[in-house]
């Protein structure tokens, strides 16, 4: 390669690796006089890279962004990281897996060999668990609006829809989406959005709500958004500390994590299942273990509701033994009658 073109691309690398450089420093850098780094600039502003000249004693250059995206340069881990993140986008529910899919077939057509071996052994593939309805996809347009809003914190309005895919809703999520035939349309929804986040696949806007005055989590491919938004806001403070705690903690029924990986449940449940504690912890996601012998074990569990939680503990295949509360072992006779009566044939075929 000839040296001018190496030492433009080592500039070009340069600029994107930091926001500012001063004059002096790239030129120390590039080990060339100020004279060359003001020549190469005007090289790559004529190959269609916005290099912005700053002002001040020593001077300074700034790679801005640009009306077309003109040709990157990213070094060997930014280029294999690219490749695998969009490998995982082409199944993000985002509806942009076909450009996902475009935009990994054009990077790797211009990786180096070595690179594109690398990626190669690297394929990533995501798997859904099977399900009679394919999941609830998200136009892009709608998280852009979304995601601008978050960035400017501005109130966002919207039309929230009701539940109109598969999937386990939350109480809250059914209670807003109520309605029937003749009533009128609800009111657009007002809120704060603070973050746009996923879970199990699908998209979540984390936001104020300010006509209930309180935290919601909207599922995004029930938004609507209207225009314009509304006025700029102060974030307030997230419960929980994070997002990502606060998120584990709503989708567990409470707006506070607490710590014990059950607590936070509306119903709650202690049995002795006759299974070693190892059988058991490996179908267990939410929820205490604890061993009491070779093949007794005390497990208790949270779910939303009482024969939820009598299902789930139903699944092991071992004799139960209910510690408490009244309520499970209510729910417990509940089902068994239920499950009796099923299992009795109809007099009448």
């Amino acid at each position: 390669m000839p040296k001018t073109s190496a030492r433009l691309l080592s500039l070009l690398s340069l600029l994107q690796a930091r926001r500012d450089w001063s004059g002096a420093l790239l030129a120390e850098r590039l080990d060339v006089s100020p004279r060359t780094v003001r020549r190469d600039v005007d090289r790559l502003r004529e190959l269609g890279y916005p290099v912005a000249a700053m002002k001040g004693p020593d001077g300074g250059y700034r790679l801005d962004a640009g009306t077309e995206l003109p040709p990157l340069l990213f070094d060997d881990e930014q280029a294999v990281a690219l490749a695998v993140a969009l490998q995982i986008a082409t199944a993000s529910g985002a509806g942009i897996e076909e450009a996902a899919a475009r935009a990994l077939n054009t990077v790797r057509q211009v990786l180096p060999a070595r690179l594109r071996h690398r990626v190669d052994t690297l394929r990533v593939t995501a798997v859904d668990r099977p399900e009679s309805r394919p999941g609830p996809q998200v136009d892009s347009g709608v998280l852009m609006a979304i995601g601008a809003a978050v960035h400017a914190r501005e109130v966002l309005r919207f039309d929230y829809s009701p539940v109109s895919a598969p999937g386990p809703v939350r109480p809250e999520a059914a209670a807003e989406g109520k309605g029937g035939r003749g009533a009128l349309p609800p009111p657009p929804r007002r809120v704060e959005p603070h973050h746009l986040v996923t879970w199990g696949r699908r998209w979540y806007l984390v936001a104020w709500d300010l006509e209930r005055g309180d935290w919601r989590t909207f599922r995004a491919d029930r938004i609507a958004p209207r225009t314009p938004t509304g006025p700029r806001f102060t974030p307030r403070e997230l419960p929980g500390g994070s997002v990502a705690d606060f998120i584990t903690a709503r989708f567990r029924g409470t707006t506070t994590a607490t710590g014990d990986g059950v607590g936070g449940w509306p119903c709650r449940g202690e049995v002795i299942l006759s299974l070693p504690a190892a059988e058991v912890l490996r179908h267990t996601r939410d929820g205490i273990v604890e061993e009491l012998g070779p093949d007794r074990c005390r497990l208790v569990l949270g779910s939303w509701s009482w024969p939820g939680l009598v299902a789930a503990i139903g699944r092991f295949d071992a004799d139960i033994e209910v510690i408490g509360p009244p309520e499970l072992r209510s729910a417990f006779a509940q089902l068994a009658a239920r499950y009796a009566d099923a299992a009795t044939p109809p007099r009448h075929p």
